[in-house]
């Protein structure tokens, strides 16, 4: 990491304190509360980070908090990424939205929800975006049933 991405972390550290920042495979990662999650994502956007690149959910099941969302940003000078994770409990799986801050991530809100389950309160339009409207659950969670489909096999006409 250069000198230019370590002063943007530390100043997004001093500005939130309940945030924890690591590093992992060389990428800078911070730990956010829910809570504070626009408004750091609002902060790191204001020291460079002004190009949203993803987000997706993820579901560890037998873990507290169940649900992690993670939000990858990039600045490009310095050049230095950014990986947010929010956990999100199993309970109440719902956080603020950050669209207001990067229009772009309406779709990846839209598919989470849709994959997840997890609700991204705020967002301008919550709906399905991969699976039809009718559908139930969410199949990306692990405790979702994984069904079937009946398949047709070919008698043998060997003689044995």
């Amino acid at each position: 990491m250069t000198r230019d991405a370590a002063l943007s972390h530390d100043a997004l550290a001093e500005q939130f304190p309940a945030a924890e920042f690591g590093e992992s495979y060389g990428q800078r990662i911070v730990r956010v509360p829910r809570k504070d999650l626009v408004a750091f994502v609002a902060a790191a956007r204001d020291i460079g980070f002004r190009m949203f690149i993803d987000v997706c959910g993820v579901d560890y099941l037998r873990r507290s908090p169940r649900f992690e969302v993670v939000i990858e940003l990039l600045s490009l000078e310095p050049p230095s990424r950014l990986r947010i994770l929010v956990g999100v409990p199993g309970d109440d799986p719902s956080l603020p939205s950050i669209t207001g801050v990067f229009a772009g991530a309406d779709f990846y809100e839209r598919e989470t929800y849709d994959m997840f389950g997890i609700v991204f309160e705020g967002h301008p339009d919550l709906t399905r975006i991969l699976l039809p409207d009718d559908w139930e659950g969410h199949p990306l969670r692990k405790d979702a049933p994984v069904g079937a489909v009946p398949v047709q096999f070919k008698g043998s006409n060997q003689a044995t």
